[in-house]
């Protein structure tokens, strides 16, 4: 069922874009117009058939814009994912959006959602504390205070911010391990997504191996879930918002897409392989927000990302959504 309060054939086609996800229900969701403002309720099921490149039935995929992608792919000698639906008209554009990525660093929202759907204010005050055998490459925000330790809330900021990874693992401490973040993902509805291990070993991104992996089309449901449906508590989920929003680390990629005058709240990952990638909600000044997914890879172990290839698809999309001008 879908219920909403645009007229039907806008429902249909949100209920056809996200409910189309390959083994990742919809489950209850609210597309919000602006971070805090009205809501609008809508709730989609069904599936379609996985590994499908083209867009569904509701969507703006065409044969050019498949060309387009297909043409990224072969400049920049690299795989891509794509799903970017506008909640507003429902309509979506699709690439590769059942291909299986390694998520790196993505699945910090994941771990970050999990942390706000079963702590309270309470909960997320306690401090963690750590040593500094447990501090990894990257980790700018818990390196500096290996002595007195960190409240839960500034470790979630910090994965999310900063992408710290040492933060990645406390909270999936937190979790239970990865297979209590595991858990916590089907709850969602999400049973495309795998998570298997902690930092850094997620982010090898060994080509075949399914470890850690997700679709562009099962992480941008689960956004929708978390940012714009009922799976959190409004402060929560207002709070997880405002965290992304000030995300440090997405400046080149969707954000960069995007025209003056838009916000993003969004998490980047990069790994293995030339792995690159971003999840966001868009808003702009007016209007339904913007689900975008975009995953990208390479074949050769040793291949460097390039930063222009998610803001260039994302841009090609936006515009056959005709929500940007060429």
């Amino acid at each position: 069922m879908l219920r909403r309060t645009r007229a039907g054939a806008t429902a249909a086609g949100v209920a056809l874009a996200l409910g189309a996800l390959s083994g990742c229900g919809g489950g209850p969701g609210t597309a919000g117009r602006a971070p805090g403002a009205g809501e609008e309720t809508a709730t989609a099921t069904g599936s379609a058939a996985p590994g499908s490149a083209s867009a569904s039935a509701s969507a703006s995929s065409s044969p050019s814009t498949d060309h387009a992608f297909r043409e990224l792919e072969q400049r920049f000698h690299a795989h891509l994912g794509l799903f970017v639906l506008d909640t507003g008209s429902g309509r979506s554009v699709t690439y590769g959006a059942d291909r299986r990525f390694a998520m790196c660093s993505t699945a910090k929202v994941l771990a970050a959602g999990a942390l706000l759907r079963q702590d309270d204010d309470a909960d997320l005050a306690r401090t963690l504390t750590y040593s500094r055998s447990d501090l990894l490459d990257h980790a700018p925000i818990t390196s500096q205070h290996v002595d007195h330790g960190m409240p839960l809330r500034d470790v979630i900021a910090a994965a999310l911010q900063h992408s710290d990874n040492t933060a990645e693992n406390l909270m999936l401490r937190e979790l239970g391990g990865p297979a209590g973040l595991q858990r916590a993902v089907t709850a969602l509805g999400d049973t495309t997504t795998h998570v298997n291990r902690t930092e850094p070993a997620l982010n090898e991104a060994t080509p075949g191996d399914p470890r850690d992996t997700s679709t562009a089309r099962a992480l941008a449901a689960d956004l929708r879930t978390l940012l714009l449906g009922t799976a959190l508590p409004a402060a929560h989920r207002a709070r997880l918002t405002d965290w992304m929003l000030r995300n440090t680390t997405g400046g080149p990629y969707v954000r960069a897409a995007l025209p003056k005058g838009w916000k993003a709240a969004d998490k980047t990952g990069s790994g293995g392989h030339g792995t690159r990638n971003d999840i966001a909600v868009a808003w702009p000044p007016a209007g339904a927000p913007i689900l975008v997914s975009v995953l990208t890879d390479r074949d050769d172990p040793a291949a460097a990302s390039d930063d222009a290839l998610i803001a260039t698809s994302v841009r090609t999309a936006l515009t056959a959504l005709h929500r940007v001008t060429p």
